[in-house]
């Protein structure tokens, strides 16, 4: 009988959003085997998760055909090995910092139901799956443009090719695995830092849209990026700089909000002579939870007023399209109560209904498919762990809807057709 072999489909270059199908060849007739799957990242932290399985009559496990039987995660579950990631140290999030490199991803099967440990069963097969970042013939080109601290993925091909501009949250940096990740669907995306990178302030008192807008005119400009607009794509703080980028500027025909909270949080967001005071916070509503984690989703202060609170930022300005996607579960703050009085303000104001779509057990950071959840991590306001909300495999089906959405979204409003499918 020929060895056990792990065998994973497709077998050429793979990007992290890409579903991959994971089978085991060559064992025993109903062989109850534990898969098991590790990966460090550029840190050296190491993250996770494994599943048992059995075999069927003729000794092959397909992981799209076979539930798992317990371990990290349970069911059919065919990219569970990869969403039930945990890591060893605590609340540390998964994070790709340098995308021209890609994550290794190792798959091992062992004999028996035990994964690990002294009693856990001899090694049987073992591979390497490397999960990209940059699909095949992207260009990743640094920005230094005036202010701007950024970074450029273009799509393979001459273009133009539809603009991006992607922001992440209060932590800062430049983090760039999601603009290239969008780039390999064909949109010319642009990772803006605006703090904590470079020469960017390491912390900020007031969030400046004209600095944005610079952003905005260098994509604009680029003679890869077509016009006449762009889309906008934010999470958490990004969520709610990128609708106050739809309500000041112009050109703006698409804005996504993950998670966003549409008002000037904790510090004033400012155009030119047009300031957005704070909602401001108390520390003191935040809960110690029994595992030592905080819990800060009732810091903020109330939105007295409802949609007419002066921290509201002036969405009814705004011309282009907006999509709201909701974690029911975010509890950084309450997401879904906020994109609902967005909404009532745009009504309010004689405009249509924006999309909203809410995803049960799903926490603050829903992140491009099959990235683990983040249950708690490190905060940079709090400078403490912090909950962030969430159900593993909920959150997991979120993450995978969501991407689908935003890609939709943003091909019918910016166009574009050069939307990678899946080989599947």
């Amino acid at each position: 009988m020929a060895a056990p072999r792990v065998v994973v489909e497709p077998a050429g270059r793979v990007c992290w959003d890409e579903p991959v199908r994971i089978a085991v060849r060559g064992l025993a007739p109903e062989q109850p085997v534990a898969l098991r799957a590790s990966l460090r990242d550029e840190k050296g932290a190491l993250f996770r998760a494994h599943a048992r399985y059995r075999a069927d009559a003729r000794g092959q496990l397909d992981l799209q055909r076979a539930p798992a039987l317990g371990g990290s995660f349970s069911g059919l579950e065919p990219m569970g090995l990869l969403w039930a990631l945990q890591p060893d140290k605590p609340f540390w999030r998964l994070v790709k910092r340098d995308v021209q490199t890609p994550f290794a991803l190792e798959l091992e099967v062992l004999d028996g139901h035990e994964p690990a440990g002294p009693d856990g069963g001899r090694v049987l097969a073992r591979a390497v799956h490397e999960r990209h970042f940059m699909a095949a013939g992207v260009r990743r080109v640094p920005v230094r443009e005036g202010r701007v601290r950024a970074t450029l993925f273009l799509p393979p091909g001459q273009g133009p090719f539809p603009g991006i501009i992607d922001i992440f949250g209060v932590g800062g940096g430049l983090l760039e695995y999601r603009a290239s990740l969008l780039a390999g669907h064909g949109f010319a995306t642009l990772a803006v830092a605006f703090s904590n990178f470079e020469d960017l302030p390491k912390n900020y008192n007031c969030i400046l849209v004209d600095y944005f807008e610079e952003a905005m005119c260098y994509l604009l400009q680029h003679p890869q990026v077509k016009g006449p607009g762009i889309g906008l794509l934010g999470i958490s703080l990004g969520a709610d700089i990128c609708p106050s980028m739809a309500s000041f500027l112009p050109n703006i025909s698409a804005t996504v909000s993950i998670n966003g909270s549409g008002c000037s949080g904790n510090i004033p967001i400012q155009y030119k002579q047009t300031k957005i005071p704070p909602l401001g916070y108390d520390l003191r509503r935040s809960k110690m939870t029994f595992s030592g984690i905080l819990d800060i989703l009732d810091i903020r202060n109330d939105l007295i007023g409802g949609h007419k609170n002066p921290s509201m930022i002036p969405l009814e300005k705004a011309q282009g399209s907006i999509l709201f996607l909701v974690g029911q579960d975010d509890h950084n703050w309450r997401s879904e109560l906020y994109a609902q009085t967005a909404s009532e303000r745009l009504q309010a104001h004689g405009k249509e209904r924006p999309q909203i779509i809410s995803y049960p057990g799903t926490g603050h950071y829903i992140e491009p498919p099959y990235f683990p959840m983040c249950p708690a991590s490190l905060h940079a306001l709090v400078n403490k762990a912090v909950m962030w909300g969430g159900e593993s495999r909920a959150h997991s089906k979120a993450q995978i809807d969501a991407w689908e959405q935003i890609l939709s979204f943003f091909h019918k409003h910016l166009g574009g057709t050069q939307e990678r499918t899946s080989r599947l």
